[in-house]
């Protein structure tokens, strides 16, 4: 970006920036006045784009507080990218280093989960495999093998009930959040993302499980956090949702 652009984005994203000299209107006048106008439509169209991308966040905070935020937020990080399903990534640090939001401690990481929905909406497709076909692997041969997770699945980790959060803030009669930590997991077994909150050591498992552990030393790696995990609640949460594409054998 030359300096001529970033003065020009700077002004575009900051109202309290004059108009940068030498811009001018359609008959040749100076720019102020549409420059103004197309200003304000660049970032209510940011601000709206906050709004569908965080409607949890938007509806805990109330429009108003909503709107002050992606104001700040877009000047803070202005996109980056002209595919807008990408805008917010740095939303959820952004609300984490807010000293005036503090009090609400939660906030980031239901930004974060609202952000992994979202990246998982956009992933690319896969096949997974049948369950019938897992449940009649060898078990010797299970655990010895490596698992390749669907792209649309997401983890996030938390220590608030973020998914009763966001559950309570997205249907009609849920129940209140309770006073848990909650892992989700993300998959996608048709065309939405669907968010389920995780036993105690599944994120663990699928945890070491991405990171490049094969089925049975993921599952020591999980049980020596969580003694006595069982991994089957979590395969089938998996399973259900289509998140197991293939297996890898080691052997």
């Amino acid at each position: 970006m030359t300096p001529a652009e970033r003065i020009f984005a700077a002004a575009l994203l900051d109202g309290s920036r004059p108009v940068p000299a030498g811009l001018r209107d359609g008959a040749g006048g100076p720019a102020g006045r549409r420059f103004g106008v197309y200003r304000n439509n660049v970032a209510a169209s940011l601000t709206e784009a906050m709004h569908l991308a965080f409607p949890v966040i938007a509806r805990l905070l109330g429009k108003q507080n909503m709107d002050g935020l992606a104001g700040l937020f877009l000047r803070a990080h202005p996109p980056s990218s002209p595919l807008m399903m990408h805008y917010g990534a740095a939303f959820p640090d952004f609300l984490s280093a807010m000293e005036q939001l503090s009090h609400l401690a939660y906030l980031p990481d239901v930004a974060r989960l609202e952000l992994a929905l979202r990246r998982s909406y956009h992933a690319a497709d896969a096949d997974p495999v049948a369950p019938a076909d897992l449940a009649e692997a060898n078990p010797d041969r299970l655990a010895d093998s490596r698992i390749v997770f669907a792209p649309a699945m997401e983890i996030v980790r938390s220590r608030w009930p973020i998914h009763d959060i966001w559950r309570f803030n997205t249907e009609t009669g849920a129940p209140r959040p309770r006073g848990v930590a909650q892992d989700v997991l993300i998959t996608r077994p048709q065309f939405d993302p669907e968010p389920q909150p995780l036993p105690d050591g599944g994120a663990d498992w699928i945890g070491a499980m991405q990171g490049g552990l094969t089925v049975g030393d993921a599952l020591d790696s999980a049980q020596r956090r969580t003694p006595g995990f069982d991994p089957a609640p979590t395969l089938a949460l998996l399973l259900g949702g289509g998140a197991v594409v293939s297996l890898e054998s080691t052997g």
